[in-house]
């Protein structure tokens, strides 16, 4: 974003920071409280016994469904970053996303079954390309390009996220796996619409950032490049579901084309954006700067997001979930990630505005964040060795998470901030969606990898996948200086 665009919010008010970070914060937290409330179950739901109420499905299937879902949020992402750049604007297009993700929630809590999932679960996926892109890019467009305060501000907002992380399970899981899981997933509605409300309320608060689309389409060719947008995805659509219900495609081979697509699609927009006339030479050079750390963020979520999948259905089943003589239910685990970002993040933002121009390179810090999330696994290897039937101690889980926050405040906020000034401007939005795919691609080959967890010996899987992040974290600590060079000036 532009500097014009920075200056026209206020500056001051939350923190230090432009009072218009404080809308989006809030704004932030009540739309992950309804995206983590509803995941943190919906894998128990979809695998667990009818007699619970639940689906029923087989678990192997369930776990590639919620990572492959997962995949779909992120890459619907790109769509909605071209919507904002050429014709809505980013303001507009988080308010109608947040909107979707609501009725999406709705959809789910609807006791409909199967139906009811896989509506919902579009609909949100749908909802949230719109919204999660377009509200970093406001998010950048507060501060101007060379303002010291830009990574602190991400990493502040990040606080949002995670906030909104942390009560999410708390709520979501008690009601759901509690009570009725049709209650959980009506909060996470809730939460989104509380979302919305808090947005529109400080509409004003956010300036220019990202009002208008930067690049909008002329007039007279807006309704027939939409028009043919429009058909094109009927017509694919149409065509996955003739094949569906003629059997020629099932469950399995829709999640196998999905994964193949969260490959395609990232490496198809880098190509495009690199050849763009649109694109400066020195635009050129930072984007092929982003390919080694877009593959090293794809790695790290492929792992970071086996929280609702992989590590959820470990909680399940191996995981003493009795601590300090309280018992609770497997979803809550999943709050533990968000409470060490809110306890670590302060610290985090502190440091980087402590070091200044002295703190480590961006490349740098995501090869430390693959080392971290390497060590992890290492330890979920660990914990999990002997007799199948021992239940891990809750103490295990903890350190893990602690380790795999600290590398994730490392790479998530950061990535945040560098796609923001390293996207050529005729693609900002577009750029923020690339940012997205990177954990698209991450579930989307991870909806192939769970299938290799093994309940009975998980010890060769997370051995495996601790080893290949900490051998990748070391290729980027020696590639570190050539990348940097590429950014041409970003650090």
């Amino acid at each position: 974003m532009s500097a014009t665009s920075a200056v026209s919010a206020p500056q001051r008010g939350f923190f230090g920071h432009p009072r218009g970070l404080a809308t989006l914060f809030f704004a932030e937290a009540w739309e992950r409280f309804s995206y983590y409330g509803m995941k943190a179950i919906l894998a128990y739901y979809l695998y667990r016994s009818t007699a619970e109420g639940a689906l029923g499905l087989d678990k192997s299937y369930a776990l590639s469904l919620v990572a492959i879902y997962g995949a779909s949020v992120y890459m619907s992402g790109v769509a909605g970053g071209w919507l904002a750049d050429r014709v809505l604007g980013g303001q507009r297009a988080v308010f109608h996303g947040g909107v979707l993700i609501m009725l999406g929630h709705v959809a789910l809590a609807l006791p409909i079954g199967v139906a009811g999932v896989y509506l919902g679960l579009v609909l949100i996926v749908l909802g949230t390309g719109l919204l999660k892109p377009n509200i970093s890019t406001v998010v950048g467009g507060l501060y101007a390009a060379d303002d010291p305060r830009r990574d602190a501000g991400f990493t502040i907002f990040y606080m949002g996220v995670n906030l909104g992380s942390f009560v999410a399970p708390l709520v979501c899981g008690a009601l759901g796996e509690e009570i009725d899981w049709h209650l959980g997933f009506g909060a996470a509605a809730v939460g989104m619409a509380l979302g919305l409300i808090v947005y529109r309320a400080g509409l004003r608060t956010l300036g220019d950032s990202a009002a208008r689309p930067p690049y909008p389409l002329p007039e007279g060719e807006r309704g027939r490049v939409l028009g043919r947008i429009a058909a094109i995805a009927v017509l694919a659509v149409g065509v996955v579901a003739v094949l569906v219900v003629t059997g020629a495609l099932d469950g399995t081979g829709v999640i196998n084309l999905i994964s193949v697509l969260s490959i395609v699609l990232p490496v198809t927009y880098f190509t495009v954006m690199l050849r763009s006339g649109r694109t400066t030479d020195v635009e050129r050079s930072r984007l092929t700067a982003y390919i080694p750390l877009f593959i090293a963020a794809a790695l790290f979520w492929l792992l970071f997001e086996q929280s609702a999948t992989v590590i959820a259905a470990f909680a399940d089943e191996r995981v003493d979930t009795t601590f300090l003589g309280l018992d609770f239910p497997p979803s809550f685990i999943q709050a533990i990630n968000p409470v060490m970002i809110i306890l670590c993040a302060p610290l985090f933002a502190l440091l980087w505005v402590k070091l200044g121009k002295r703190q480590p390179s961006t490349p740098r810090k995501f090869a430390v964040s693959l080392l971290l999330i390497g060590v992890a696994y290492v330890l979920l290897m660990l914990a999990s060795r002997g007799d199948a039937q021992t239940k891990v101690g809750f103490l295990w889980i903890i350190a893990m998470y602690l380790v795999m926050t600290c590398g994730e405040l490392l790479l998530s906020p950061v990535g945040l901030s560098v796609t923001t000034k390293l996207a050529p401007r005729a693609f900002a939005s577009q750029t923020m969606g690339l940012w997205f795919l990177a954990s698209a691609a991450g579930q989307g080959i991870g909806a192939i990898v769970v299938r290799f967890y093994d309940p009975a010996d998980p010890v060769p899987y997370f051995g495996v996948l601790g080893g290949v992040a900490i051998a990748l974290g070391l290729v980027l600590v020696v590639t570190t200086p050539g990348i940097h060079r590429l950014m041409k000036g970003v650090d």
